[in-house]
């Protein structure tokens, strides 16, 4: 049978066993609209006139049986001398007609009409070939709508667009700059953090017109009355310009004999601002120091 998309007017051949005789849900390959289709209509009205027109003749049939005697038409008796003299010549062939019903017996009822759902086929007619195989593809999976599902014959572009190397290769160039501009900052401002492997100055630079004068044999542990220690700082800070100048703050750092630090601390001056040929004298003891110093070194504080 051929079936039409009410949506798109797309037709398509599908044998009547893929619709039934009660109709199914299918859907359009191409716009993927959903229909009910109704099955294929029977040809009822020529198997009941044919059944109609066979009860008239089998019953012009029995009438002649009805009204003619049910046993064979009498032979008339020859004498028997004449029967070896007519025994050379042909008999003439006797019809014996076919033993009808009983006159007690009702006609037969007539065929009942076949069901609409199965139709009876003809003995006398030729068989006909099962349909091929057509090109319907059913894809419901047995409900009324399978939206969800994607298809082969769905619609799809002919290609994908290319990508934009140039666009692309543009975006990580600008997220790169704005990316090593926020660490340089980051360094500039605030330092490298302590986690980063790489060797850092102790102490800042020399001042100009700043001296310092912290003899080592005026730095030592020494001995409290209650039994503990401390460490001993004693110097000098001299302005030798000619010029006022700002004192930073010290920094005392404390080493073991393999030259690693294991103390540290910071030391405020007494006067900020020194005046030319100035000086001012640096004294700190230095407690809960760790029994493992041995060296102590004085700089001025890395900012």
């Amino acid at each position: 049978m051929i079936i039409a998309c009410p949506a798109c007017s797309t037709r398509y051949a599908v044998p009547d066993s893929a619709i039934g005789v009660e109709g199914r849900t299918v859907r359009c390959a191409k716009c993927r609209h959903s229909w009910f289709q109704e099955g294929p209509e029977l040809a009822i009205e020529p198997v009941a006139a044919e059944g109609r027109a066979e009860a008239p003749v089998k019953a012009g049939a029995e009438s002649p049986a009805e009204t003619s005697p049910a046993s064979p038409p009498a032979v008339p008796e020859q004498p028997a001398a004449e029967q070896p003299a007519r025994a050379p010549a042909q008999r003439p062939a006797i019809v014996v007609p076919r033993p009808s019903a009983p006159l007690d017996e009702t006609a037969p009822e007539p065929a009942a009409a076949p069901s609409p759902a199965r139709t009876v086929p003809d003995a006398g007619a030729p068989r006909l070939k099962p349909a091929a195989a057509s090109a319907y593809y059913d894809d419901t999976l047995n409900r009324p709508y399978a939206d969800e599902n994607t298809s082969r014959f769905d619609f799809s572009p002919p290609f994908r667009p290319r990508r934009n190397w140039t666009r692309i290769a543009t975006y990580a160039a600008v997220i790169f700059a704005i990316s090593t501009l926020g660490l340089t900052a980051a360094v500039a401002f605030g330092g490298l953090p302590d986690w980063v492997p790489i060797p850092r100055q102790t102490f800042q630079q020399a001042q100009p017109d700043l001296r310092l004068d912290f003899p080592r044999n005026r730095q030592d542990r020494k001995p409290l009355p209650d039994g503990t220690e401390f460490f001993s700082v004693s110097g000098t800070i001299t302005n030798i310009g000619a010029q006022g100048r700002s004192v930073p703050s010290l920094l005392v750092v404390l080493r073991d004999r393999r030259e690693t630090i294991v103390y540290q601390k910071e030391v405020v001056p007494a006067k900020r601002q020194l005046a030319p040929g100035e000086t001012i004298t640096v004294n700190e003891a230095l407690t809960d120091i760790p029994k493992s110093a041995a060296a102590a070194e004085i700089g001025w504080k890395a900012d």
